[in-house]
């Protein structure tokens, strides 16, 4: 049996909602070491929120973790909401988020559509970011998302062919403009059978069973801010983050890709890092996508601890 890398289970030391404007709420837990080093954990999706499981990433010896959910989604009010809700706004929330909890400068530390975020904010940001660790990367293009949605990456087919058969056949040649008129309808009953198909697809592609019940509130408010972003190529310019790596090159970054990971497929992770040499390449060989899986979370760990001995030296 492999050994479980995660450090044990905890409890935040803070926990709160934080008004950020715009009518959204968003919940904040601090967790580990009061004292230690600073680092934002950005979470995946985007929709997804923050788990109990991820406060394991981080030795509560050594950091001082600061986990949130973002807009609408997890336990952030109003939850599903689309409005005041861009890439522009997440990064406006992680600044106040510093600001408000009297943090200098921090590592961010985020995972598939989180490493999007992360580079949005450090792009924006450089100052007030001491590291990056980056995982899964995602750099919203509408190739990936194509790649994703069209299956054409080729990854687990059966479950494609559902997703796709879920749909009228008109309809098939675009699939996210076909999920997203659904997901983000007016009637209940059609969002709720498009997002369990939508899901169940992501599920799939992560190696996961399908859910076992109709989608709940999360599950739907997921589902609705993904394709939310999705749509709207994730509110980012063409090319915009790798046009901005020269703003970041003197920042310590370690880029962990699952090389078998078909949600953000490793050709993706490859670019960034042709574009960024710098960046400490830690490719895991026969990994897929999930952040916490046993190989994926001792590469993360492992890297955010180079990282922060970088941020120390």
């Amino acid at each position: 049996m492999p050994v479980d890398p995660l450090f044990p289970v905890s409890q935040p030391r803070y926990a709160r909602q934080m008004n950020v404007g715009d009518g959204h709420v968003v919940y904040v837990e601090e967790c580990a070491a009061e004292h230690g080093l600073p680092v934002l954990f950005l979470h995946g999706g985007p929709g997804s929120g923050c788990s109990a499981t991820q406060r394991r990433l981080f030795d509560p010896q050594r950091f001082h973790a600061v986990l949130f959910d973002q807009r609408g989604c997890g336990r952030s009010q109003p939850l599903g909401s689309i409005e005041a809700n861009t890439t522009a706004h997440l990064v406006a929330d992680l600044e106040y988020l510093r600001q408000a909890l009297g943090i200098s400068a921090w590592i961010v530390f985020g995972g598939s559509w989180g490493s999007l975020l992360a580079l949005a904010y450090a792009q924006s940001y450089p100052e007030n970011v001491l590291g990056l660790v980056l995982r899964g990367i995602f750099l919203g293009t509408p190739e990936e998302v194509r790649a994703y949605v069209q299956g054409s990456h080729g990854a687990v087919p059966k479950a494609w062919r559902a997703f796709a058969g879920a749909l009228p056949v008109a309809e098939r040649d675009d699939l996210l403009a076909a999920y997203a008129a659904r997901i983000l309808a007016d009637d209940p009953a059609v969002a709720t059978t498009a997002a369990r198909a939508w899901l169940d697809y992501e599920r799939a592609l992560m190696g996961e069973a399908p859910l076992a019940a109709p989608p709940d509130a999360v599950h739907l408010a997921k589902a609705r801010i993904q394709l939310h972003y999705l749509v709207h190529h994730c509110f980012l310019a063409p090319g915009q983050l790798l046009a901005g790596i020269d703003r970041l090159r003197h920042i310590p970054t370690s880029i962990v890709q699952g090389m078998a990971d078909p949600v953000c497929p490793p050709q993706i992770a490859k670019q960034l890092h042709n574009a960024w040499p710098e960046a400490i390449w830690m490719p895991v060989a026969g990994a897929g996508h999930g952040g916490l899986s046993t190989p994926i979370a001792s590469a993360c760990i492992k890297a955010l601890g180079w990282v922060a001995e970088a941020v120390e030296a």
